[in-house]
């Protein structure tokens, strides 16, 4: 049997007995000696007395929770640190419109409110209609509202719509909101096709430029439905299809849903277009020849 020898515990002092081995062991490392886990709970738990490095006061806190550096609360923490780490003056900027100073942002603003930028970037009627003319003559057409973005939105401010301010420029609208499901002006593409709008004439005339053959309005099969564009490949036609409208009309998205439909049915295969793939312009060929890339690496 082993030896006991009587050692105290580190907290109660209470005589307790343990082998030669443990004793020598704890010795060794550094341990102390503890009659019951609550005792041992009491001294793990145990606070110490500290000081605060920044405002001299003395606190209590856990040997879990000290730190290299300890403060007494968040305020002497947030005092150490800014001294530390001084945040920069924001600089500042004067606006170019009514001559305030106002603080620099992440932006380039040269105004100091969304009031000042309308004001010292508002055109008078006469401008407007002058861009919007210049823009027909360049394009040969009537420009969409989505070329214009910007302009249209000083436009509807002005005239009140879009749609009237082109009228005022003496010429004809697109569409207008109460015509969307029902007339539509007929745009030429460059190869002749009559397209229904001028987005359709974008995409069409893209096509023509990659050499990429297309009819115009190939009927689905078993159904009076026809696409904008069918296009032969392998002996079968890739149907292809501009939603413009979409999420616009109840009656459009149930022809969408049908027309999916059929393409599953017939196994066909249909890219679909939507405005966000040809508007704004910069990003059109990006977005086609990743709809197109097998017919365009032919």
């Amino acid at each position: 049997m082993a030896k006991l020898k009587k050692v105290f515990c580190a907290i109660c002092k209470k005589p307790i007995y343990r082998s030669t081995g443990r004793i020598n062991e704890n010795l060794k490392l550094g341990h102390n000696f503890y009659c019951s886990r609550k005792c041992l709970s009491q001294y793990r738990t145990k606070k110490q007395v500290i000081t605060c490095e920044n405002c001299g006061k003395r606190f209590e806190r856990t040997p879990c929770k000290i730190s290299p550096h300890n403060y007494c609360s968040q305020s002497c923490t947030a005092q150490v640190n800014n001294k530390k780490y001084p945040k920069r003056k924001a600089e500042l900027k004067t606006c170019i419109k009514c001559g305030k100073q106002f603080k620099k942002g992440n932006g380039n603003s040269k105004y100091c409110s969304v009031k000042c930028r309308r004001e010292a970037e508002k055109h008078a009627p006469q401008q407007l209609i002058k861009i919007i003319k210049q823009t027909a003559q360049e394009l040969k057409r009537v420009p969409a509202k989505r070329e214009l973005e910007k302009i249209a939105e000083i436009c509807r401010d002005i005239f009140g719509s879009w749609n009237n301010a082109v009228i005022a420029a003496g010429l004809q609208p697109n569409r207008s909101h109460s015509q969307r499901m029902y007339k539509r002006i007929n745009t030429i593409a460059s190869d002749g096709h009559i397209c229904d709008s001028i987005s359709e004439a974008i995409i069409d005339n893209w096509l023509t430029k990659n050499n990429i053959s297309h009819e115009r309005n190939v009927s689905y099969p078993e159904t009076n439905h026809k696409a904008d564009w069918g296009i032969k490949f392998r002996e079968k036609y890739i149907f292809v299809e501009y939603f413009g409208l979409a999420g616009d009309s109840p009656r459009y998205d149930r022809a969408i849903r049908k027309k999916r439909k059929l393409c599953q049915k017939h196994n066909l295969t249909l890219v679909a277009i939507y405005p966000q793939d040809i508007y704004p312009k910069k990003y059109l060929d990006g977005k086609l020849r990743d709809k197109f890339k097998e017919l365009i690496t032919l």
